[in-house]
């Protein structure tokens, strides 16, 4: 058996209701990372998100690269944004239970990394559960201590652009791939998996229902979804 957690970045977009009601339909319950610059301008999409049960995380307020800023301008971002999550779910009704971070691009600040690290564990920011990870690079690569939501396997369907030269057959070859050169391989027989995905109003535009494509093939292989939980 394999399980997965899907972690959905960048919401909310135009495509975020129609994504959720999908996720229903399929019984899957995701953790979606919200950038509040972003959803500010779609503000209705969020709640919606939140309204029909997705737990919302903190993907930062502008969505930088951490490893250029300072850690004050870091510390900004994650708090700004956390303001901008409360109020969606105060709007939303809906009680805040827990406060996962993501950071933009995976990257965890570089020489600020374990300042920014302590700043999240000292403000009581919610730790995914990867208790049952045991691929090397996880340890390797501090993830099993770090506060932060990483991932073990990528669709990489934000890479579906005009002109890049990569589309929904290329994320096809990630899925059925059993060494990739990042991440774990996702269709390995006994494995647990956090999984990434985008809400990308441009990729929709291009592929309709990326998002169904790719987790249908994951269904029909053999990947259960699992309930998100959170190491206390």
């Amino acid at each position: 058996m394999i399980r997965a957690l899907l972690t959905i970045d960048d919401v909310s977009s135009e495509n975020t209701p129609a994504i959720v009601d999908y996720l229903n339909e399929k019984n899957i319950h995701a953790i979606m990372f919200m950038v509040g610059e972003w959803a500010e301008n779609h503000p209705a999409e969020l709640i919606y998100a939140l309204q029909h049960g997705m737990i919302v995380g903190n993907h930062s307020y502008t969505h930088p690269h951490f490893s250029e800023i300072s850690f004050e301008e870091a510390v900004c971002e994650i708090e700004k944004n956390e303001e901008t999550l409360n109020k969606f779910y105060s709007e939303a009704g809906v009680e805040r239970k827990y406060r996962p971070f993501r950071f933009p691009y995976g990257d965890k600040g570089g020489a600020n990394k374990e300042q920014i690290q302590k700043y999240l564990s000292e403000k009581g920011f919610d730790k995914v559960d990867d208790t049952k990870f045991d691929y090397p690079f996880w340890k390797a690569e501090g993830h099993d201590k770090d506060i932060d939501t990483f991932w073990t396997f990528d669709f990489a369907e934000y890479n579906i652009r005009q002109g890049r030269g990569f589309g929904p057959d290329d994320v096809m070859k990630r899925i059925h791939d059993p060494e990739p050169e990042d991440g774990a391989p996702i269709l390995k027989d006994g494995t647990n998996h956090l999984i990434l995905l985008h809400a990308h109003d441009d990729t929709e535009d291009l592929v309709p229902e990326y998002y169904k494509i790719f987790i249908e093939e994951l269904l029909r292989n053999g990947v259960e979804f699992i309930e998100p939980s959170f190491i206390s």
